[in-house]
């Protein structure tokens, strides 16, 4: 049974992601309009009915924007959050939807397995999600300040893993933003920059050389550019010989527009 991702919208302005199989679906992060969340699942057709929970990564405006209208929306959706992030989610959500996990420990909906796992940034408990589905691993890694150890073993064998390539440190360097904020981005629990995404996905095939698509996510409007992204990223891989384009597909998750429907 194939497993299918799409990217509804991914960076500082809202983050919203789709993976699904014949059966079921479900929804990482909700920091789009409803409006344009429903359109999404219209655009993929993706049943509402099929969609019966969405995975919070961390309680960020940009991510939880709009839990409250698809709770309205969607009445049969389960949201799911660790116990830190739903303290900080001042959205309203009807207490027979909300859900609770422990980071860093397993559990199911539907066909998926679903294994959050801790991540530096700036939140009460941030967590990326890898969704396995048989034999097939879809892994999200956004809002990041580093790839930690545990991330990366939990990483290495995705078919599949939006990575965060959010700023080019230079143009984060020169822009307007004041000196606190390019600390924090800089920062272990800020932001991923392009050749840290780099770094990672050359670490990654060296580890394990497998077929994989790579999605670059998170990219900030102010501080990167899609084509400056792709670049760089490209760059680094093949300042250690990695050609990008065979065992190894590389893409972008744009801000305002949902990607193309992968499937793994």
């Amino acid at each position: 049974m194939p497993l299918k991702f799409c990217s509804l919208a991914s960076g500082s302005s809202g983050n919203c992601y789709l993976i699904k199989n014949q059966r079921s679906a479900l929804l990482v992060d909700a920091g789009i309009s409803g409006k344009k969340i429903l359109e999404g699942l219209t655009a993929t057709d993706t049943p509402e009915s099929h969609v019966k929970s969405l995975l919070i990564t961390h309680e960020h405006i940009d991510h939880v924007k709009s839990v409250s209208v698809l709770a309205k929306k969607l009445p049969g959706i389960s949201i799911y959050a660790n116990e830190a992030t739903w303290e900080g989610i001042k959205k309203p959500v009807p207490p027979q939807q909300q859900r609770f996990f422990q980071t860093g420990e397993d559990f199911y909906i539907d066909d998926f397995m679903i294994r959050p796992f801790s991540i530096p940034h700036d939140a009460a408990d941030p967590v990326g999600f890898s969704i396995y589905c048989e034999d097939r691993q879809i892994s999200i890694v956004t809002d990041v300040g580093c790839i930690t150890e545990a991330i990366f073993d939990e990483i290495v064998g995705a078919d599949l893993l939006l990575l965060e390539a959010n700023h080019e440190k230079e143009i984060l360097l020169m822009s307007r933003y004041p000196y606190h904020l390019k600390h924090r981005i800089l920062g272990d629990k800020g932001h991923l920059s392009n050749v840290s995404a780099g770094e990672c996905l050359c670490r990654l095939t060296r580890t394990i050389d497998k077929p994989r698509q790579i999605l670059l996510g998170h990219l900030s409007h102010e501080n990167n550019d899609p084509a400056v992204a792709m670049l760089t990223v490209k760059n680094t891989l093949m300042e250690k010989n990695i050609i990008p384009g065979g065992q190894l597909k590389l893409g972008i998750a744009m801000r305002d527009c949902m990607s193309y429907i992968y499937e793994v």
